[in-house]
């Protein structure tokens, strides 16, 4: 349905994450994967979804030479706790940190998605607020030692292990947590498709 009123235009997914090409797959978008590389700094004055928002167009911004019928589709997801925007994990350590921290207590996870045409941008974004019961630390060593989830915003993969044991409450959009508002990307590129 939605592949049939996008068929006059290529859909670039500028993302690396095997989540992310899986939802669209699955929500049956024909698509490219271009990835390029930026360095993801942002002003330390933004907040929670000002960052991903940021983050999202400065990754569209990379792309210069776009046709008329291209739409490259650019996010960026963080935990966000305390005030504070918890990235991806350095190293075993840094993740056991972070899971710690969320141990027993409630984060909010914020995804931007920007749609960039020639002529055009647009950007929306989601948030998801997680409750985790208390973990053990033997919990936590388990996780990271078997699932690796280093390439994951706060160090976990709500769909994996500790999502299982771990996550007893979400307010919000479950696969916003995993990466992508998939909800809000469908309604988008539906609206832009009819415009």
């Amino acid at each position: 349905m939605l592949s049939e009123k996008l068929k006059n235009h290529n859909i670039i997914l500028a993302s690396g994450s095997p989540r992310r090409h899986h939802f669209f797959k699955e929500m049956g978008i024909d698509f490219a994967i271009e990835v390029k590389e930026i360095n993801e700094i942002y002003p330390e004055h933004l907040k929670g979804a000002e960052i991903t928002d940021y983050l999202s167009k400065l990754k569209a911004a990379a792309f210069s030479d776009l046709s008329n019928k291209d739409i490259v589709i650019t996010s960026d997801t963080i935990v966000w706790q305390n005030e504070k925007a918890i990235e991806k994990p350095k190293d075993f350590e840094d993740a056991f940190k972070m899971l710690k921290s969320f141990s027993g207590g409630m984060h909010e996870v914020f995804t931007s998605v920007s749609f960039t045409g020639k002529n055009f941008q647009k950007t929306i974004h989601d948030s998801t607020k997680v409750w985790f019961n208390t973990l053990k630390d033997e919990e936590i060593t388990y996780y990271l030692n078997t699932c690796n989830p280093y390439d994951k915003a706060g160090s976990y993969g709500i769909q994996e292990w500790i999502g299982y044991i771990g996550i007893h409450k979400i307010e919000g959009s479950y696969f916003n947590v995993m990466g992508l508002p998939t909800h809000l990307v469908y309604k988008t590129l539906m609206e832009i498709a009819n415009s």
